[in-house]
């Protein structure tokens, strides 16, 4: 199974999230500010290797909390 990521709203989630294609593990490449983007919404596909490949996919919503309130 291999896993992409697709339709980053803000599109400068592609700046700052990153999903390993292998595990699927979602990781931050940087730091996050609430004050600049509050929540990142974007999809993951899983696609298997068989013939013909199967897909599926996710929805992800990533609320970023204000610690200094």
């Amino acid at each position: 199974v291999t896993y992409t990521v697709t339709n980053f709203l803000p599109i400068s989630g592609k700046d700052v999230i990153t999903v390993n294609p292998n595990t699927g593990e979602i990781r931050l490449m940087g730091a996050l500010d609430f004050e600049e983007v509050n929540v990142f919404d974007f999809r993951i596909e899983a696609r298997d290797k068989g013939t013909p490949p199967l897909s599926g996919h996710c929805s992800v919503e990533l609320e970023v909390l204000d610690m200094n309130d």
